[in-house]
């Protein structure tokens, strides 16, 4: 493995925390960074995806800025857990877009739109594009196409997305999933649901966006996590009536889809623009430019993803239903092919790191990780 300057620097800092040990309640980076003596770049990409960025730990270090020393373990994490996605990704050719992700997620989600708005103008005709379609926007592109094209993407996205996940779950030592206890998986969920590490060791919540404590870093964190659950419940659900029940699409507005889906619709609204909200105020002496970048990609699109649904909704019957679907399919589009090449990803290397620290807990020493390049003390 390349040793990149992130991993040097955290090696660095690691090495400086695991004298001090004054931030070992904070969060569970801490008690897994004890457990070692040393640390590889395996290690390190652990410890960095086990971080929640609180940024606790740096307004309470007196090792930070100005000090000689200048640790900074949100910043420096930030660029390590960026450079791991790219580090495991599948395959591997598409590590380099993670580096300026920001500028591939605008560049997918214009070719996604201009490539929806041609193949729909094909289908139905220029005119008919233009003009209002009793049958809705199923009348502009059939359910049956619209299906074949997004479950090819998303199957190749999840594949992708599970080789990275498997790549990085052997590189950090993890034994089979079959030879883990399940009180450890659901020990990590439970963590990884709750966000219970987004609290800086208290219950007042992250020094996030400044020094102070807050807990809306947590709230919109909730509401965009669990807005995009119902959201998949509602396409879930949609699937199962139209293929298995025989009740086809469209919905009304009473139905378990559309129920789930504004629900969860809302909830991509606030949750991505709060969680914007607070980016913008973040204090950036513990900000990285590039993971900065993708955060923001990232929260746009699914801000994005949810406002053209709702317009699908309401422009449904008028002539601009072809480009309010054209626009949403195009946005969508562009989600399903960067979910194993942007942001998406830390909630499952988060979670495999919450395993980890679940099963290094429960058998009381560190993962035995595969022998890398060794590092300068």
């Amino acid at each position: 493995m390349h040793l990149t300057e992130a991993l040097k620097d955290a090696d660095r800092i690691m090495s400086i925390c695991n004298a001090c040990r004054y931030c070992e309640g904070h969060c569970a980076v801490f008690p897994a960074m004890e457990k070692r003596l040393e640390f590889n770049p395996a290690d390190l990409n652990y410890l960095a995806n086990l971080c929640h960025n609180c940024g606790s730990c740096y307004h309470h270090c007196q090792y930070a800025d100005p000090h000689e020393f200048d640790v900074n373990v949100p910043k420096t994490f930030s660029k390590v857990r960026t450079e791991s996605y790219g580090e495991y990704a599948w395959p591997p050719v598409m590590k380099g877009i993670y580096k300026k992700n920001g500028y591939w997620v605008a560049g997918i989600g214009s070719a996604a739109v201009i490539g929806f708005t041609v193949l729909t103008s094909m289908i139905v005709g220029g005119a008919a594009f233009f003009s209002p379609n009793p049958e809705g926007f199923y009348g502009i592109m059939p359910h049956n196409v619209m299906a074949g094209i997004f479950g090819f993407v998303a199957i190749f996205a999840l594949f992708a997305l599970f080789m990275g996940i498997a790549r990085f779950w052997s590189a950090i030592g993890l034994p089979s999933p079959l030879g883990l206890k399940r009180a450890e998986i659901l020990q990590a969920i439970h963590d990884a649901l709750t966000l219970k590490y987004m609290g800086g060791g208290n219950s007042d919540g992250c020094t996030y966006p400044d020094e102070k404590p807050s807990k809306w870093r947590r709230r919109f964190h909730h509401m965009t996590f669990y807005g995009f659950m119902l959201c998949f419940a509602a396409t879930s659900a949609g699937t199962i009536m139209h293929y298995l029940a025989g009740l086809h699409a469209p919905y009304d507005f009473t139905s378990l889809p559309k129920i789930l889906g504004s629900l969860g619709g809302i909830g991509l609204l606030i949750g991505p623009a709060g969680l914007l909200w607070l980016k913008g105020k973040a204090d950036d002496r513990v900000k990285d430019e590039n993971t900065t970048s993708m955060d923001i990609a990232f929260l746009v699109l699914l801000f994005m993803v949810s406002l053209t649904g709702f317009a699908l909704v309401f422009l449904g019957g008028t002539s601009l239903l072809g480009l309010a679907l054209t626009v949403h399919l195009g946005f969508v589009a562009t989600f399903f092919l960067t979910v194993p090449y942007g942001k998406f990803t830390h909630g499952f290397y988060r979670l495999v790191a919450l395993i980890a620290h679940a099963y290094e807990e429960k058998n009381g020493k560190a993962l035995p990780v595969k022998t890398e390049t060794k590092m300068a003390a």
